[in-house]
């Protein structure tokens, strides 16, 4: 694929910018994602020297950056994408929003799952020790919910302060398989907590 005579590297650089610091959405930066959608080989072939590769995902509306996975984590080249390890509580919260897209998804409803504070609290509650208090437990799944937010995965609805909008890029960092394993444990972790 070439590009245009008329691109630049000036055309490139806000673009690549925007890449390395986090995910470039459709709806959110229309003017990035049109020049995204021009200039894709030259990105693919920048960040590949970086040992980067683009994720994009035309259909649903956005792309980012990953580190190419080699087989050997002692390959030589450092990270530039770091790795982050989340607590249960919030790799819980992954799993059980990326369910229930995949629900709502099969149900063929609104394109949008939206989902209130509330709902969220239900979601985690079974998985949760009981707790007679429950302003802790929303605080405390609040608090989870916030770092989702921070990692991209929702997003707080704009004049709604307890509505949130599940991000379609969790499917690509949360698949079937990793959530198949992840329902396998959680199986597990109820068997054994039905045992005691």
């Amino acid at each position: 694929m070439s590009d245009s005579q008329t691109d630049t590297p000036s055309d490139l650089s806000p673009l690549l910018i925007h890449l390395l610091k986090g995910v470039l959405y459709r709806d959110q930066q229309e003017t990035l994602w049109q020049a995204l959608m021009t200039l894709q080989g030259r990105v693919r072939d920048y960040v590949a020297v970086l040992g980067l590769e683009l994720a994009l995902d035309e259909t649903e509306g956005y792309a980012y950056l990953r580190q190419v996975t080699g087989g050997e984590e002692d390959s030589g080249v450092p990270r530039l994408v770091p790795r982050r390890q989340l607590s249960y509580p919030v790799s819980l919260l992954l799993a059980l929003l990326r369910k229930k897209l995949a629900e709502h998804d099969a149900s063929g409803e609104h394109p949008r799952l939206i989902l209130t504070q509330q709902q969220i609290v239900e979601l985690v509650r079974l998985f949760l020790p009981d707790t007679a208090n429950e302003a802790k437990l929303v605080d405390r799944v609040q608090g989870d919910i916030n770092k989702v937010i921070e990692l991209g995965f929702l997003r707080r609805l704009r004049g709604q302060h307890d509505r949130y909008e599940v991000r379609r890029i969790l499917q690509s960092f949360v698949d079937a398989q990793w959530l198949g394993e992840f329902e396998q444990r959680l199986q597990e972790y109820r068997e054994h907590a039905d045992a005691k």
